[in-house]
Order: structure tokens, then sequence, then C-alpha cells
């Protein structure tokens, strides 16, 4: 039921903020891929699924922190919607739960559900924060190309503390495809995850304008 109502109802809502969008052909249409995005905003959640959605017309998942499940009403649309949920390391069997987490988007990804991550893990000020590592480990897991994408000022959209959008429009610039194949079936060492999470964050500060300089 999810699916319908995200495609007809939220897509014509949401796009009354969206000033211009760029690389549509460069969503592939009938493959499976990782869509990886900068995050500044709580908007930024349903911008690229809006998207991305109607144009494959098939599910878009995202990894989301564990921590939202603990509210029962934020839950119950994290799992209409199939959200993945993913732990911090304080967290009790945080490494046991990741890897059923990254079993679960591989499956995804097998059935050609693309799978949307914000390396960052967290939204940030406007400027890009250091890109973690958990994108390039699954990149390298399933072989599946990730679709850099970039969003500019959705932070003056719905800045952080605040609850519904300002008067402001974003901008939305989807790169080509990354393929990493380079690298699949070798032991992924921490100088080969730093590589690919550096490649796929410094196609994302291309994308909004920046530098990434980590």
């Amino acid at each position: 039921m999810a699916y319908p109502i995200s495609k007809l109802i939220i897509p014509p809502i949401y796009r009354l903020w969206i000033r211009k969008i760029e690389g549509m052909s460069n969503i592939p249409p009938d493959k499976p891929f990782i869509v990886a995005a900068n995050h500044s905003s709580y908007f930024d959640d349903f911008i690229l699924p809006v998207i991305i959605v109607p144009k494959i017309n098939k599910r878009m998942h995202a990894w989301v922190n564990a921590y939202y499940w603990k509210n029962p009403f934020s839950k119950f649309f994290l799992d209409l919607w199939g959200g993945i949920p993913m732990h911090v390391a304080k967290e009790e069997n945080a490494k046991e739960k990741n890897k059923a987490s990254l079993r679960l988007t591989i499956n995804y990804l097998k059935d050609k559900e693309p799978v949307m991550i914000f390396p960052e893990g967290k939204r940030n000020d406007g400027k890009l924060l250091r890109g973690h590592t958990g994108i390039a480990r699954l990149v390298l897991n399933s072989k599946v190309p990730v679709l850099p994408c970039g969003i500019i000022d959705a932070n003056k959209v719905l800045p952080k503390g605040k609850f519904f959008p300002r008067f402001a429009r974003c901008e939305v610039k989807i790169g080509k495809l990354m393929h990493f194949d380079k690298h699949y079936g070798k032991k992924p060492t921490k100088k080969i995850l730093e590589e690919v999470i550096r490649s796929i964050m410094k196609d994302i500060a291309k994308l909004t304008g920046q530098k990434y300089n980590y």
C-alpha cells in the first residue's frame, strides 16, 4: 500500500519545493543501484524517492538509524516503506545486527529495488562531513554500482529544528553511475574501503559545488 501512496500523492506535493532536477537520464531503469547523497535536512529523506521511484516503477529503500524504530509512529512508517535499520556501535550486538541489515539490503538489490544511503551518517550544516565506509562495504559485497546525487539548499527548505517547510526551493543533481569492478573479489581492507568512500564523496561534492577534503 505504501508504494502507490508514495508514487501518487507525495511527489506532487514535494515538487513544490524543487527548483530544478538535472541528470534524470542517469537513473538506470532496469538494474540495481545504490543511491548515495549528501544530507543537510530531513527533507532529503523523501526528495530522492519522489524523483526516482516514478522513473523506475519500483520500491526504494533506505538505511535509517535504528533509533527511529523506538518511536511507534515512525516505526510504523519505516516498516511500511521498507526502511533498513542501521545500529550505532554503542548498541548491544550492533555489529551482528548490522550484518543482518546488510544481508537484507543485498536481497533488496537482488530484486532490483534501489537502496538510498547518506554516507555522512547524519545531517550536516550545509557543508559536507566525512563519509563513513558502510556504503563502501555494501558496494564491495553486492557488486552493485552507485548513483551519486547532490541535493542543494534542502537545509533552507527545512532547516534543523523546524517542522514545516519554508518558502524556499532546492535543487537535485544526479550524477553518472559509479562502478568499482577493480575492487571486486579483493579483501575489503581499510585502504580499499577508504578509497571507495572517498571516490563517492568526491562525486557528491562536485554535484553540490563543494570540495571533499577528507
